[in-house]
């Protein structure tokens, strides 16, 4: 069966953006009639992936595929890639700036999130190149 795909693009730095993306496909979820536990976790780690687009990647793309039973979301980015992923992994640990942190963001739980809202999350990362993750959220009946 064909998915219903959505395309986004995240800026990079500019944190009033970020969020637009996931604000955007709850909304088109809802319509569809996905369940609100289903669409909680996918706003939430969909959210979680914006913000980490936005402060540590220059931003970068997130394509969602849709289908009857899971939704699918990819996070790209060519920004400067995670040097010790079980690191980034852990929840408090965060890379961002004070600046960054000044603004409220930078908590160290995106990553932790992600994982922990979706059904299925995977991350490769290569140092100087970026940022590959891939989530899915299984659907309830």
């Amino acid at each position: 069966m064909d998915a219903i795909k959505f395309v986004y693009t995240v800026p990079g730095d500019d944190f009033s953006a970020a969020g637009q993306a996931s604000a955007d496909l709850k909304s088109k979820l809802k319509t569809m009639g996905v369940d609100p536990k289903s669409l909680r976790n996918i706003a939430i780690s969909l959210y979680e992936g914006e913000i980490n687009l936005a402060i540590h990647a220059g931003g970068g793309q997130i394509t969602v595929l849709v289908y009857p039973d899971k939704v699918q979301m990819f996070l790209d980015d060519e920004g400067p890639g995670i040097a010790d992923i079980p690191l980034a992994m852990t929840e408090g640990y965060s890379g961002a700036s004070d600046e960054v942190r000044s603004l409220g963001f930078g908590a160290g739980m995106g990553l932790p999130n992600m994982k922990k809202y979706t059904d299925e999350f995977d991350i490769q990362s290569t140092v100087g190149q970026g940022t590959h993750i891939k989530m899915a959220v299984y659907l309830k009946d």
